[in-house]
């Protein structure tokens, strides 16, 4: 018998969770500098309605409807003699991929939040902070190793347990922490001396910048804000490779698909929106580039952070904040991969939980290596490294077009069709699917998804 949430809430907040990551707290607030500010934000909003919510909507259908992981829910759904099952193996595969460079990652806000804490980043000017990150994180082969293990064994531990005993009652408590720790964040950056600046920045559009984002071409700025902006509400979600379908199966039929896409989606924006409330007051207090692009989180954060009244504190409560939401989409993709192998190989999810933690320890190390010992390893030329080929075949390919597949099967008659899945989204009590949707769905949203496939491979290779 499948496993089931035990509540709405948890549903909600593991779903949010696997959302919620580093693309909200880091990409999304250096984008919003990058391109303008309060503009952006409104067009992220705009495309993560129109687009984000729906295919959010499709994958909890799927997963629902068919009661099974990502890699066996097609054979439930798909024609007799049709090949959409293919596209599970990919999602699997996407989700083995993703984690292969995200435990990293995630293993450098457990390091930087150690190293807050202990006081070594203290007194540290922008030089010192710089040379830390490349140095002690980057260059420090043991240190990665131990803090990326550390996060994927955390990782299988708590998905070993049952699901509501397990990720849901853990997800719970770290979600909610999340959110509490960052309303007091947001609250001590907005009451900063200059820190109003920085709202008004963040909030309010502003034309100038738009022409500045388009190096004095107000037309060419808007479309560069509105490319970038759709960019990041369809990539916020985590959608395309199946991580939100797992869920889906996980759920009772009480609540329609797309009231709780929704009701995800104002969580994952609330996180987005909210980190931006910390990080632009600190940034306009201290005079520091609100556009620093990457950077901004490991190496301009800490800075401030030095300067700040009871810096540590602040410094040590920003990077815990940071690591719940890397350490949530871990539990939460874990948990697909997981499903896949019980699934497709019929084992215990404890057996599941040990082999793939055996596999994942291993399959971390090429990113892991690769700014050190394997820094010779260039794919995409001088500057590049393993994590960002990784990056590239899950954002750039897995997601895009396995997004694309998922709208096709929803609504095309040689999948599973428009009318079951809105049969199925429908089931229970909140927003509907109406049928004035179908058209747009059907073949304005593929259209959408496929320019942002495309676009994005021309501007990764420009």
């Amino acid at each position: 018998m499948r496993e089931k949430l035990g509540s709405r809430l948890g549903f909600i907040l593991l779903s949010a969770g696997c959302a919620i990551g580093i693309g909200n707290v880091w990409k999304f607030p250096y984008m919003v500098g990058q391109y303008g500010g309060g503009i952006f934000v409104l067009f992220y909003i705009f495309f993560l309605i129109v687009m984000g919510v729906p295919v959010l909507t499709m994958e909890f259908s799927l997963g629902r409807a068919s009661q099974k992981s990502p890699v066996k829910m097609y054979q439930e759904l798909e024609p007799e003699k049709s090949k959409w099952h293919i596209h599970g193996f990919f999602a699997m595969a996407g989700n083995y991929i993703l984690m292969m460079f995200y435990t990293c990652v995630a293993g450098w806000m457990l390091t930087y939040f150690v190293s807050t804490l202990t006081g070594k980043l203290s007194g540290l000017d922008s030089v010192g902070v710089e040379n830390f990150f490349n140095e002690q994180v980057l260059l420090n082969t043991p240190s990665m190793i131990i803090f990326t293990f550390i996060t994927i064994i955390i990782g299988f531990i708590v998905c070993s347990f049952s699901l509501q005993k397990g990720l849901e009652r853990i997800t719970k408590v770290m979600m909610l922490a999340l959110l509490g720790i960052m309303i007091v964040l947001a609250i001590n950056s907005i009451f900063l001396p200059g820190g109003i600046d920085g709202l008004k920045f963040y909030l309010l559009p502003n034309v100038e910048s738009i022409r500045q984002v388009g190096n004095g071409n107000l037309i060419r700025g808007f479309l560069d804000v509105i490319v970038g902006a759709m960019n990041q509400a369809f990539f916020t979600l985590s959608l395309g490779m199946g991580s939100m379908a797992i869920f889906g199966s996980y759920l009772n039929k009480d609540r329609s698909l797309m009231g709780e896409a929704v009701s995800v989606s104002v969580l994952d924006t609330f996180v987005a929106i909210t980190s931006g409330l910390i990080i632009f007051p600190a940034c306009f207090s201290y005079g520091v580039e609100a556009n620093s692009g990457p950077p901004l989180i490991f190496i301009t954060l800490p800075n401030i952070f030095n300067n700040l009244p009871l810096g540590t504190l602040w410094g040590s409560l920003f990077f815990i904040f940071m690591s719940f939401a890397a350490l949530s989409t871990v539990f939460a993709v874990f948990e697909n991969i997981i499903a896949c192998s019980t699934d497709l190989f019929k084992i215990s999810r404890k057996k599941a939980c040990l082999i793939n933690c055996g596999l994942m320890l291993v399959l971390c190390l090429p990113c892991v290596l690769g700014f050190n010992l394997l820094s010779g390893i260039t794919p995409f030329g001088e500057g590049s490294s393993i994590l960002d080929l990784e990056d590239f075949l899950v954002s750039n390919i897995i997601l895009p077009l396995g997004s694309l597949i998922f709208v096709l099967f929803c609504t095309c008659r040689y999948g599973w069709g428009f009318e079951k899945f809105k049969e199925e989204t429908n089931e229970g009590k909140g927003l509907k699917v109406k049928n004035w949707m179908r058209p747009y769905m059907t073949y304005v949203l593929p259209v959408l998804i496929f320019i942002i496939f495309a676009v994005g491979i021309y501007n990764f290779f420009k």
